[in-house]
């Protein structure tokens, strides 16, 4: 039984469409006629066989009576979108004696694939009360004068949020560790092993677990936006600023997975048809704040800019997606990935009711890689940077530990962003992965009074370099999977040199502002 409904609903759609459009063969080509007063579930067909590679013309019935309704559809950009020549039925002949316009693509929903498609040409008229709630939502949300400022304010709410509300688990596990270590310090005798547990393990791991609230719910307000496809419009909202610098909406989509992990960014990469296109934005990826660099900036902004942590916390995003797509442009002059520019459909998804358990899911996958992250490689980094402390005077005496010789000896590269040794090294443990640098700060400034070499210049600053120095070996090795060996050494040379220029510039100009 169910199966046999499952056929009728397939018949009756499958006859909906057919109702509003009409194929025949013309040599090798399907010609497709469409009725434009339904453009929507006509094109759905049309999207089906570009997925499928079939030749396809598209003609347009009935398009008088499509202007009657004050509709206007810009059929010449919807050719060059789709990849698929369109025009009206009236011009049948001039149009199947042109050359065959046809390109390929690999679509994921036809349903977004026509209502990106559509989003882009077709002019609604001027008065849109009789038009469905959600069309009259993605006029605003996808806008190109309204969709930013309201994109802002999205970001600058889920921020908000985040910190407001998780100030006060954060709190407690603050305190709880605070417990622990003088519990520790009470039970255990002197010597390097109540040192390397309390200031070691315990200071340093429970720096970076400290943010395990806060990660929750920023990846819970991310986690709704994904799932009920605002992302979706955020990234379609994006496509005219990639189409300006030679790139697709599609490149988008990696970079606001990049908002989450570099890794999978990059692998999503692959779905790019274009090679140069998709290496270029391989290249932007590790741009994106990831969640490794979002303990750094709580840290910071929390003890430097607590009236303003929501907008530091977005200045750190959008400066990391202004200067890739700066990158890009720059990239795009270049031998390498200089091409003739077209256009695609940016893909645009129907709004979806949230399924929690999907939505729980997700937030469980990425706090669970969190948690991973800091039981190995967040633990023997703290242990490691522990050793380097402790020695070779076998106490917390940091001027003359193997650590800060070591800070000292890259120290004169870095004064004159503004960084100490302590800084540096802090830095310098970041490269396996970025929440090291708040476990090491948490073992290298428990043993002094807070972060007191900092100021607020030094702190912005010290973000700068985290969001766009080296990005972790995971995301280097899979780049050089991905990409090539060549890229990924490029990647590591030009990410330093960058953030070593960025920070210069920024360190010193407001050293002469002062």
């Amino acid at each position: 039984m169910h199966k046999q409904l499952n056929r009728r609903n397939f018949a009756a759609i499958f006859c909906t469409l057919m109702a509003h459009s009409q194929e025949y063969l013309y040599g090798d080509i399907i010609v497709q006629e469409v009725d434009a007063r339904h453009l929507e579930d006509g094109l759905k067909r049309t999207a089906e066989l570009i997925d499928n590679e079939q030749p396809v013309v598209v003609l347009l019935t009935r398009y008088n009576d499509l202007l009657h309704t004050q509709h206007v559809l810009d059929y010449a950009l919807l050719s060059e979108l789709m990849g698929v020549r369109v025009g009206l039925v009236e011009d049948k002949e001039k149009i199947l004696s042109m050359p065959l316009l046809f390109r390929p693509v690999k679509i994921d929903s036809y349903e977004g694939f026509v209502h990106g498609a559509l989003s882009e040409t077709l002019r609604h008229a001027p008065n849109d009360t009789g038009h469905p709630f959600v069309e009259r939502l993605d006029k605003v949300l996808t806008n190109r004068w309204f969709g930013f400022p309201v994109l802002i304010v999205v970001l600058y709410l889920v921020f908000s949020f985040t910190f407001s509300l998780g100030a006060y688990p954060q709190g407690w596990i603050e305190t709880g560790i605070d417990l622990l270590c003088g519990w520790l310090t009470g039970v255990l005798p002197q010597g390097w092993l109540s040192s390397l547990l309390v200031d070691g393990v315990v200071q340093g791991v429970g720096a970076v677990l400290s943010f395990l609230p806060n990660i929750v719910i920023l990846f819970f307000c991310l986690s709704i936006m994904e799932d009920t496809g605002y992302m979706a419009r955020a990234a379609f909202l994006m496509d005219k600023v990639m189409h300006a610098v030679g790139l697709h909406g599609r490149s988008f989509i990696p970079m606001l997975m990049g908002f989450g992990c570099n890794v999978p960014a990059i692998m999503a990469a692959r779905s790019i048809e274009n090679k140069k296109d998709r290496t270029l934005t391989m290249l932007m990826i590790p741009f994106m704040s990831c969640s490794a660099r979002i303990p750094v900036y709580m840290l910071i902004v929390s003890a430097f800019f607590p009236g303003n942590k929501a907008l530091m916390m977005i200045s750190m995003y959008l400066i990391g997606v202004v200067l890739s797509i700066v990158f890009a442009m720059v990239m795009k002059h270049t031998p390498w990935f200089k091409q003739e520019k077209r256009d695609y459909v940016s893909e645009l998804p129907q709004y979806r009711k949230l399924v929690w358990r999907e939505t729980w899911q997700h937030i469980w996958d990425r706090v669970w890689d969190y948690l991973q992250k800091i039981g190995t490689v967040i633990l023997w980094a703290s242990i490691i940077i522990w050793v380097l402390t402790y020695f070779p005077s076998h106490s917390m005496d940091l001027e003359h530990s193997y650590l800060a010789m070591l800070g000292q000896r890259l120290s004169p590269l870095m004064r004159p962003l503004g960084f100490d040794w302590q800084m540096t090294v802090c830095l310098l443990t970041g490269l396996p992965a970025k929440e090291a640098i708040v476990s090491t700060m948490g073992i290298l400034y428990h043993a002094q009074d807070g972060l007191s070499t900092f100021t607020p210049v030094t702190g912005f600053t010290f973000m700068l370099f985290v969001l766009l120095y080296f990005p972790c070996i995971a995301t280097i090795a899979t780049l050089r999977r991905e990409a090539g060996r060549g890229w990924a050494w490029f990647t590591v040379v030009h990410s330093l040199c960058l953030a070593w220029l960025v920070c210069f510039v920024v360190y010193q100009a407001s050293m002469l502002c002062n």
